[in-house]
């Protein structure tokens, strides 16, 4: 396979990219500095610029976003998805819940022993700043899965027609020993071969990567070259047609969400970060400027005659021209800066920018296990902020969630680590449910305009019963249980409802025949235990009786 393709198509993602490098790049510089990278130096120490990044509690407020949809959406401690079938009948059948249960015991087995919880809080931080994150999902004969998540600037995206990402290239340094480690002494250039015989070990070298596509394959061979997506690694600066390696994978192994999209022809996206820049640098500069009137407070601009000796330290002796006694040191103008309302100005500030990264809702979320906050508290507080988040939440599941969980899948299937299926399955479609924090906060968003139209109807019942004719209760106990994200094991198939509430009615009027018979059973030994003879009503039924006769 010739190279000059592979270099065309890499070059083309990286020039698309460079239209967004300035503005990753102020984003990098007020609000998270050690984000990023955009140098042509490998491992090079990053020097944070103090004298623009004065306040970092923007900085703070993309930390608290990562850690809050980390704890959020897929928290390490507690189930955040569940597996299905898009028939709901088949989920009844006990060999199906006993298959979905052993497949997601192993999966979340394989999430915890591997690094996927940290590549994913590393996504959420690059994402809630930059507006796109990155990340690649790779098998690993230890830990089954292994994660490596990039950071802006060091890869290019490509999508498909529909929009979701389907191409990565990357540029990035590996030492010469490093290389010949990884991709053997015999695939590398004869530039590096030199080095590596020489001693040179810790010498870099640029490599770049590409993953996209396979559009040469051929149907039904399994071979790297005929995969669904082809990798090629090489060296830059390496002459002719020659690679590191040519590799492919089953299914596209990169994680790219983005957390919201301006236009259909957008690759990267926008996120809180960009809403909040502005703020970000009116905060630093209210910082700069209250440091220079405390500064002038402390240490005020002076003017004294000409041939003055001038001393500011602590106990210091200023001495006078001797033509002019009496002319000694002043100020050169008097400030009296409102301290309190310029900190009440950087305050404000401050908060606004921690609501744009939704900072309340997301320690809210972090700090629930210490609190106990449940779902139905975030819901009463953060309604609003919930359904903002709709979009997003919505974006991260099918662009973060849905690859990693079909990637690992796939992975673990390949690797004979899930069970072989019950025949009654085969065909059956997998989906995939979200049960974490936020998500189950999101779904019951809608729980209460249920509980008030239910509420009202049970009042209107009072006065009109007639109206609980227009309620399928049944359907309403459904609904609602999805929206709260219960298990499926809770609730009663309609077969079995249907079932359960035969034998009930058959109970009930087997109760009220019973219920009838003694009656009349107590009724005829009224009749027989009472006396005749007596001046009562029952004999003068038998006398009448006897005089009809």
């Amino acid at each position: 396979m010739e190279r000059k393709s592979f270099q065309s198509r890499f070059d083309a993602l990286k020039t698309e990219a460079n239209s967004w490098t300035g503005a990753w790049k102020d984003l990098q510089k007020y609000i998270r500095p050690t984000r990023g990278f955009f140098s042509d130096t490998p491992n090079k120490g990053q020097t944070i610029d103090h004298k623009t990044v004065l306040d970092s509690s923007p900085g703070r407020a993309a930390r608290i976003l990562a850690a809050g949809m980390t704890s959020g959406l897929t928290s390490p401690s507690r189930p955040w998805f569940k597996l299905g079938f898009a028939d709901p009948d088949i989920e009844t059948v006990d060999s199906a819940k006993e298959w979905l249960d052993q497949v997601e015991n192993r999966m979340m087995a394989a999430f915890s022993k591997s690094n996927i919880y940290g590549v994913l809080h590393s996504c959420y931080e690059e994402i809630g700043v930059f507006g796109t994150a990155a990340a690649i999902i790779l098998e690993d004969f230890g830990d089954i899965i292994r994660g490596r998540n990039f950071t802006i600037g060091e890869y290019c995206l490509g999508c498909a027609a529909n929009g979701r990402v389907n191409t990565i290239s990357r540029g990035y340094w590996m030492t010469v020993g490093q290389l010949v480690q990884d991709f053997g002494e015999e695939n590398c250039s004869q530039t590096v071969r030199d080095a590596f015989k020489a001693g040179r070990l810790d010498q870099w070298i640029e490599i770049n990567h590409l993953i996209e596509p396979n559009d040469e394959r051929i149907d039904g061979r399994k071979d790297f070259k005929n995969m669904q997506y082809r990798s090629a690694y090489w060296e830059a600066k390496s002459a002719g047609d020659l690679f590191l390696r040519l590799a492919g994978f089953e299914d596209f192994p990169v994680l790219a969400p983005r957390w919201d999209l301006t236009t259909t022809a957008d690759v990267y996206g926008k996120g809180p970060g960009w809403d909040v820049l502005g703020d970000v640098k009116m905060l630093q500069k209210m910082q700069r400027d209250k440091l220079i009137a405390i500064g002038k407070l402390v240490d005020p601009p002076v003017q004294a005659p000409s041939g003055a000796e001038i001393n500011t330290l602590p106990g210091g002796v200023s001495r006078t021209s001797s033509t002019t006694p009496d002319a000694g040191v002043k100020t050169v103008y008097q400030i009296s800066p409102d301290l309190q309302a310029l900190e009440y100005s950087i305050q404000k500030t401050r908060d606004e920018i921690a609501k744009g990264f939704y900072s309340d809702l997301f320690l809210m979320i972090a700090n629930m296990d210490k609190s106990g906050t449940t779902a139905r508290e975030i819901v009463e507080r953060h309604e609003e902020k919930l359904l903002m988040l709709g979009p997003v939440l919505e974006r991260l599941e099918s662009e973060l969630l849905d690859p990693l969980i079909d990637r690992t899948f796939n992975i673990m299937l390949r690797a004979g680590l899930i069970p072989p299926p019950p025949k009654e399955l085969e065909g059956q479609e997998i989906k995939v449910e979200y049960i974490s924090m936020l998500a189950q906060a999101q779904k019951m968003v809608g729980t209460t305009a249920i509980e008030q139209f239910l509420a009202f109807a049970g009042n209107m019942a009072a006065a009109f019963p007639e109206v609980l004719d227009n309620i399928d209760s049944d359907e309403a106990i459904v609904i609602y249980g999805n929206m709260l994200g219960i298990p499926a094991k809770i609730t009663r198939s309609k077969e079995l409802v249907a079932a359960l509430r035969k034998i009930k009615q058959q109970q009930a009027a087997a109760a009220a025949q019973q219920q009838q018979m003694a009656t009349m059973v107590q009724g005829a030994k009224v009749l027989s235990d009472t006396k005749i003879g007596d001046n009562n009503a029952l004999t003068a039924l038998v006398g009448a009786a006897g005089g009809v006769r």
